[in-house]
C-alpha cells in the first residue's frame, strides 16, 4: 500500500492555474515511469507522492476540508494534461478525485470520518449497481458483492460500492455504500490490454452492515440541491449531475492520450525519413493528412469535452437541473468525443509504421491504452447515442439513477 503522509496540505486558495501547470510539468516524469508502473500495474509510490504533492487528487474537495473546490473544468484540463504523460495515472486522477466530489454529497457524519482523519485519504469505488445487493435493516444496509474494475483501490483506505436495493423481487433504492477498507477483499486480477498501471482489481464484500448515513441515495445526486451534504457544501459545484457529466472526467483522459499521440507522432515524423526511398515523412501529403485528420479530431474532442463543463456548470450556478434529453445529450458527447480520440491515435500510429510495434515506443502503449479506455460503457458510442436519439425522437428512457 502507498499510504499518504496523514499531515496532509491544504490546497484551499490555491489558484487553478497554478494546479494546472503543476500537472503539465509532472508530464515528463510520467512518461520515463510509464514501462514501470506498466511491468508493477499500479500507480509507483514516487507518482503517488507527486499527485498529493500538487493537490491534484483533492481539485473537487471542498476548501473546508483544506480541497480546492475547483469549478467543474478542472475535471477536464488537469485529467487531459496528467494524460499526456500516462492514462493510467489521469485515470486514476479522474477516479479518486470524483470520489472527493461524491463524498461532499454524502451526510456530514460520512465526510468527518474519512477527512477528520485524513484529508488526504482515497476512495475507490465500485460503480456497477448489477453487481452489488443489499436489504434494509434496521439503522442501514446489509451489502454485499463483487465489483470488478475498482481504480486505485490497492492505495485507498475507503471504497463507495454501488448497490441495487430490493423489496423481495422489487427494487426499491439505489445506494453508493462508503466502506473502510477493513470491511472488504481486494482481488488482484488486473491483467489487460492496457491502463496496467490503474491497479483496477476487484473487490469483494459479504453482509457488511453500512449505516444510512454512510448509504448516499443516488436519487438525491441527479443534479440541484436536494443533496445530504449541500448545507455544509453549499458551491454549486455540487449541484453537477453526477450520472450525466461523470463519464467526462475519463474521456479527458482519453483526449490527454490522444494528444501525447499527436506529440510522439509529430517529433517522430521531424527527424526520420523513409528507409526505402530515402524521402522525407512530413514530405508525404498521406503522413501530411493523417496528422491534420487526427489533430482536427483532436481539437474537436476537447471542444466538445471543455463546452459542456462549461455548461454544466453555468447550469449548476443557477441552480438549473438539466433535462433527461440534455443529461443524454451530455453522455452521448462524452463517448463521442472519445470515440474521435481513438480514431485520431488510430491514425497516428498507422503514420509509424513498424515502429509503432515496439514496446519502446510510446505511441503503442498509447494505442492499446486508447482502446483499453474505448472498452468503458460511458465512452461506448454506440451503447450512449440510442438513449439520446429515442428521446429526442419522442421516446422515454427508463433510468432512475439519471
Amino acid at each position: 500500500m502507498n499510504a499518504p503522509d496523514s499531515r496532509a496540505a491544504n490546497f484551499a486558495g490555491v489558484a487553478y492555474e497554478d494546479t494546472l501547470r503543476r500537472a503539465r510539468e509532472l508530464v515528463p516524469a510520467l512518461r520515463s515511469r510509464a514501462a514501470e508502473a506498466e511491468a508493477a500495474r499500479v500507480m509507483l509510490p514516487e507518482t503517488v507522492s507527486d499527485l498529493h504533492r500538487i493537490g491534484a487528487l483533492r481539485i473537487l474537495q471542498p476548501k473546508r476540508w483544506g480541497g480546492m473546490e475547483y469549478d467543474f473544468i478542472s475535471y477536464i484540463e488537469i485529467p487531459m494534461e496528467l494524460a499526456r504523460g500516462c492514462a493510467s495515472t489521469s485515470w486514476n486522477v479522474v477516479n479518486l478525485s470524483i470520489h472527493n466530489w461524491m463524498l461532499a454529497l454524502y451526510e456530514e457524519r460520512a465526510q468527518a470520518d474519512v477527512w477528520d482523519a485524513n484529508p488526504d485519504a482515497l476512495i475507490a469505488a465500485g460503480i456497477a449497481f448489477p453487481q452489488g445487493r443489499a436489504r434494509k435493516v434496521d439503522g442501514g444496509f446489509d451489502i454485499s458483492g463483487k465489483w470488478n474494475f475498482s481504480s486505485g483501490v490497492n492505495i485507498a483506505e475507503w471504497c463507495m460500492l454501488a448497490v441495487t436495493v430490493r423489496d423481495g423481487d422489487k427494487v426499491i433504492d439505489h445506494r453508493m455504500c462508503l466502506l473502510d477498507k477493513s470491511k472488504y477483499e481486494i482481488v488482484d486480477d488486473w491483467h489487460t490490454l492496457g491502463m496496467r498501471s490503474t491497479g483496477s482489481m476487484t473487490v469483494v464484500a459479504k453482509d457488511v452492515f453500512v449505516p444510512e448515513y454512510r448509504a448516499l441515495c443516488m436519487y438525491d445526486i441527479r443534479g440541484g440541491d436536494g443533496f445530504p451534504g449541500a448545507r455544509g457544501n453549499p458551491n454549486p459545484l455540487y449541484r453537477v449531475s453526477l450520472t450525466a457529466l461523470g463519464g467526462h472526467g475519463i474521456a479527458a483522459t482519453a483526449l490527454g492520450n490522444a494528444m501525447a499521440a499527436l506529440e510522439h507522432t509529430l517529433a517522430l515524423v521531424k527527424e526520420r525519413s523513409t528507409n526505402y526511398t530515402g524521402l522525407k515523412m512530413r514530405d508525404q501529403q498521406i503522413v501530411q493528412h493523417r496528422v491534420a485528420t487526427a489533430a482536427a479530431k483532436i481539437d474537436s474532442a476537447c471542444l466538445m469535452l471543455r463546452t459542456d463543463a462549461i455548461r454544466a456548470q453555468e447550469q449548476a450556478n443557477k441552480n438549473s437541473i438539466p433535462d433527461m434529453q440534455q443529461k443524454l445529450r451530455y453522455r452521448r458527447n462524452a463517448a463521442y468525443a472519445a470515440t474521435l480520440c481513438t480514431g485520431a491515435v488510430d491514425a497516428l500510429h498507422a503514420v509509424t509504421g513498424a515502429t509503432g510495434i515496439y514496446q519502446s515506443y510510446p505511441l503503442e502503449r498509447i494505442f492499446r491504452d486508447a482502446h483499453a479506455l474505448g472498452a468503458h460503457i460511458s465512452l461506448n458510442f454506440d451503447a450512449q447515442a440510442p438513449s439520446w436519439g429515442l428521446v429526442a425522437l419522442g421516446g422515454e428512457v427508463e433510468n432512475p439513477t439519471l
